[in-house]
Parts: structure tokens; sequence; C-alpha cells
């Protein structure tokens, strides 16, 4: 296991999967940032519109760097990762994939497109000019069982693509191992909420996490809170599924974290919260839906876990 200078962790350091019997390249103490060094989700085959993905390696897709072991996580617990900053570099693609997306039967595909990123903003043609929101799209720890490429989600996290995930997110992800084990990777400068072509403005960069520890709590899958609001995931092959998941996960913490009744839970999840969808491609041979319910931070639910004072 190497120690990192700093805390930082090279883009040369990574991982193609998720499973039980991942080896740390660095353990840190809770409160300890770590500042990851993360590659596009193409791994840098694609270098201009010329390059394709029908010409790359999908065995080169979707590295996550890391992993790294938290002291003291244990099964059972919740190794909490606050995204402090993301950093992309100047140039990011976007494709069109075959046989992938909501209007792939009506365009010319395979298709790249460059963006370039300057000074927080996109330029996606001469035309077109908007504000970049950082974010990353592959994050998770350890299985307790099954391996799951990057490019799949699961319980543990993995490719949530979720554009919640930038500055200021703090996501909890429940430990099945210990020392949690976690990566990250497969960062866009913006991508919007559904990912309906497949792809965002997929970059390289930097990411910096600061790791903390919630004993003896954790969801099922994983839970991101922000400033205003707290948002518990869940994930299934097809979109009706996905949401019944995801609103029996939130009716539980619900229930379970702040007293409600399981009447009073459904009723709230309809009348005061968001349901959405993370990953909308479809279609996807082989990939899921990720769901997510959008709870708002009241005093009846200011957290998703409730945390003694004392």
């Amino acid at each position: 296991m190497a120690t990192a200078v700093g805390h930082r962790i090279g883009r040369d350091e990574i991982i193609w999967a998720f499973g039980p019997e991942l080896e740390p390249v660095l353990e840190v103490e809770p409160g300890e940032t770590v500042t990851f060094e993360t590659n596009d989700c193409f791994t840098g085959q694609i270098t201009s519109e010329d390059d394709l993905v029908t010409e790359i390696d999908f065995d080169r897709v979707n590295s996550a760097t890391g992993p790294v072991a938290v002291k003291g996580a244990e099964p059972g617990d919740s190794l909490v990762a606050e995204i402090l900053d993301v950093r992309p570099t100047d140039v990011g693609f976007a494709c069109l994939i075959p046989g992938f997306g909501q209007l792939i039967d009506q365009v010319d595909a395979p298709v790249t497109r460059l963006f370039r990123v300057t000074d927080g903003w996109i330029e996606m043609n001469e035309r077109v000019r908007f504000p970049a929101q950082p974010m990353v799209g592959v994050v998770g720890v350890a299985t307790d069982g099954e391996t799951l490429t990057n490019g799949l989600a699961g319980r543990h996290g993995g490719n949530l693509d979720d554009h919640l995930h930038g500055k200021g997110a703090r996501m909890y992800f429940p430990v099945r191992q210990p020392g949690g084990l976690f990566a990250v990777g497969d960062m866009h400068a913006s991508m919007g909420d559904g990912e309906v072509c497949f792809t965002g403005v997929e970059i390289a960069g930097e990411v910096d996490i600061r790791f903390d520890l919630l004993k003896g709590k954790q969801a099922t899958w994983p839970v991101t809170e922000l400033a205003d609001r707290w948002v518990p995931h869940a994930t299934a092959n097809e979109y009706d599924e996905a949401l019944r998941l995801c609103c029996e996960e939130s009716a539980r913490l619900l229930v379970d974290e702040w007293e409600f009744t399981l009447e009073d839970a459904f009723i709230f999840l309809s009348v005061a919260c968001d349901a959405g969808v993370a990953q909308a491609c479809k279609p996807a041979p082989g990939f899921g839906t990720i769901a997510r319910f959008a709870i708002p931070k009241l005093d009846a639910t200011p957290r998703p876990f409730r945390v003694s004072q004392t």
C-alpha cells in the first residue's frame, strides 16, 4: 500500500470494477482529504472529433481512481465522501453511440463533438455557450459479493451519473468491507439530468474528497446530502422498478430515522418531494436506470440520518 504525500492519487492508480476484494492504494483517517486525478470516461482514447466510440476499446472505459480505505470503517457504517471541489481540464467530448439513447433511430451515429471549457463556461459551438457544472459519474465502494464493472450502478454506488454530485455534495455509502474502499472517476464538465444520449461532456480533471464516518447507520443504496435536500438512490433495469425501490428506500429512512408512519411517509413523498432519474438513457443494452427522491430539509427531515448530539 502506497503512502501518498499530501494525499494525492494519480490517474494511473485505477480500477475497472467494484468487487469485494479491492486492495487500497491509500489509507486515511476520518476527516482527511484526498485529491483524485481522474481520467475521462474514454481513458484518453478520444482526442478529437475524428475519433469515434465505435473504434475504442470498451474494456478501457469508466476508470475509477483509487481505492482509498478509511480507518475505522466497518460493515454497518456509512462512509461519507464530501466533494470539496471538482476541476475539469479545458477540453471534453460528447458522443452519439449506435444503439444507445432516446432519439438514436433519428440521428446519425456515431458522432463525436468537442467542447471547450474556459473560466467556468462550456462552448458547444460558435453559437451555444453555457455554464459548466462539473460533477463525477462513477463513485462507489467495495461490494459484499458480486463484482460489477464501473459502467454499472448498484447498492455500492458505481456509475450513478447523478449531476448533483458536484462541489458541496456529501455522499453516504453503505460500508460492505473494512475500510469502505472508495474510488471515483468518470468526470463530466456538464451533463443534463437523465443523460439521454448516454454521455455528458466527458473530461479528465481533479476532484477533492474529504472523508468521514457515520458509525452504525447506513441505507441500502447511497444517499446524497445537499444544502437544501437529501437524495436517496436506487437502481434497477427498468424505470418503474427503480422508482419503486427508491420510493421504498426513501420511506424506510423517513420511518426509521424520523418517526414517520409508513402512511405519512408515502403521502409526504407525494406532496413535498420530487422523484427524478439520474440516468434515463434508453435503449441502453445491459444498463439500468438510477432513480432518486429529493427530500427537502425541514425541521422534521433535517438530514438523511438521525445523529445523536451527545
